[in-house]
């Protein structure tokens, strides 16, 4: 029986994150969890990827395995997610899900071409799979089907990434910030950052920047331990509060969410500061709610205004264009499938084809050590002739002798005859002969010539 493939999982879109989060594998347990599952009967291959919004089992049965084993395959592994995280069974019914052989490589394919996260084109996951892959190959359970589908899994994000717009213009507030102040900049490498406010989505706003060759963060806050405390976390400096005009003159881009009830960023303010710094560019994110920052801030000379709306909006749109060019990725994962699909087929019929080559190649050399002595002993041209043709019979009948006989018992004839005739080309004219004799006559000069 050839092995087969398979997905036992759960994701954002079957389980809340309070059940993600107890059915989760952590770093330090893959080694034993990997170990246990492959010392079941029925599995010889097995990959387990635990992310915050997934976690599923990737495994491939044993090439001894029984027919259907692979039903019984994911049985085992559903059960062995109960058991190793202490989850009850019924419960676990309403979020697995399962995929075999096509559909489950069809499913790898879509979690590292980011075509199945909650935010399509993301980046993260193929890492995490790659990850994951390591620890197969580290712990010793992955073999050559499932490395060969995590391999060209890999392959497929590749290709989507380049040959597709999936992956282009940011998904989240905090990188379309980052992409919104490239356009005012075009390089963010040294520019100052201050940061109003100790929110978290600042904060992710704030790495991003420094990622993005910021020089420097400020951290002001009407808290002073909250200032210290965000500014240790991001790697920046804090500043009392009473400094906010004079470090607001010093940035070229502002991230500001406090909470405040009124507008922290007045209009006056905003024009003080920008007089102080000679009107040069400055990029003001206001990402809070309520807003920060007044309106008319945006219409002062060199002030770049974006709140939470113009973010977000930009955010739907270039989600709405991954979307449009998640149907061209598709088109090209099920390409990939089929392809891949081919590949275990051809895999199925090896051992087939081993043992056939095998089986004729026993055939044709005992057929001709017993001929050569006889050849051997004679000079005469004509009787070497008749032991070469003889031996060509002899060959061809005890390798015939058995498929003929099956063609000939009772069962399905037609379908064996048809079998038959597109395994060997067979003519369909059932009175035309091959003529053998040239092929025969180059045997006979050969031994002549060795004679």
């Amino acid at each position: 029986m050839p092995s087969e493939l398979f997905v036992v999982g759960l994701n954002w879109r079957t389980a809340p994150v309070s059940v993600r989060e107890k059915l989760a594998f952590h770093d330090e347990e893959l080694e034993a969890c990997l170990t246990a599952l492959v010392s079941q009967e029925l599995l010889e291959e097995v990959v387990i990827l635990s992310t915050c919004n997934r976690v599923e089992i990737y495994g491939c049965t044993s090439k001894s395995s029984p027919a259907s084993a692979v039903s019984q395959a994911t049985s085992q592994v559903r059960a062995f997610f109960g058991q190793s995280r202490s989850y009850p069974a019924e419960k676990l019914a309403d979020v697995l899900y399962e995929h075999q052989e096509r559909d489950a490589v069809r499913h790898i394919f879509q979690v590292a071409a980011a075509l199945d996260s909650m935010v399509v084109g993301e980046s993260q996951i193929l890492g995490q799979l790659k990850a994951a892959y390591g620890a197969a190959s580290q712990y010793n359970t992955i073999g050559v089907m499932l490395g060969r589908c995590m391999e060209r899994a890999f392959g497929v994000a590749k290709r989507v990434r380049t040959e597709t717009g999936i992956s282009r213009g940011a998904a989240n507030v905090s990188s379309v910030a980052v992409e919104l102040a490239k356009r005012v900049f075009g390089d963010l490498s040294g520019k100052n950052v201050l940061v109003v406010g100790a929110g978290k989505m600042s904060a992710l706003a704030a790495r991003h920047l420094r990622a993005d060759g910021a020089a420097q963060i400020c951290v002001t806050n009407r808290s002073p331990a909250k200032a210290e405390a965000l500014a240790e976390e991001i790697d920046g400096i804090a500043r009392p509060w009473e400094e906010l005009e004079h470090e607001i003159s010093k940035a070229d881009v502002i991230i500001t969410s406090t909470g405040a009830r009124e507008p922290v960023l007045t209009k006056k303010l905003m024009k003080r500061a920008m007089k102080m710094r000679r009107y040069k560019s400055c990029f003001v994110m206001d990402i809070a709610v309520p807003r920060d920052v007044e309106v008319a801030v945006g219409k002062i000379e060199g002030v770049y205004l974006f709140d939470m709306d113009d973010l977000e909006r930009l955010v739907a749109e270039n989600l709405k264009e991954r979307s449009r060019e998640a149907e061209a990725a598709s088109a090209l994962v099920e390409s990939e499938v089929i392809g891949f699909d081919t590949w275990m087929r051809q895999q199925q019929v090896v051992p087939t084809i081993r043992a056939l080559r095998e089986h004729f190649h026993d055939v044709a050399m005992a057929e001709v050590d017993r001929s050569l002595a006889g050849i051997q002993k004679t000079q005469d041209p004509a009787q070497q002739e008749e032991m070469v043709r003889r031996l060509g019979r002899s060959i061809a009948n005890k390798l015939l002798h058995t498929p003929m006989n099956a063609l000939k018992q009772d069962g399905e004839v037609e379908l064996l005859a048809k079998a038959t005739h597109q395994l060997f080309s067979l003519s369909t004219n059932a009175d035309e002969d091959s003529d053998t004799s040239a092929a025969v006559s180059e045997v006979v000069v050969g031994t002549q010539k060795k004679a």
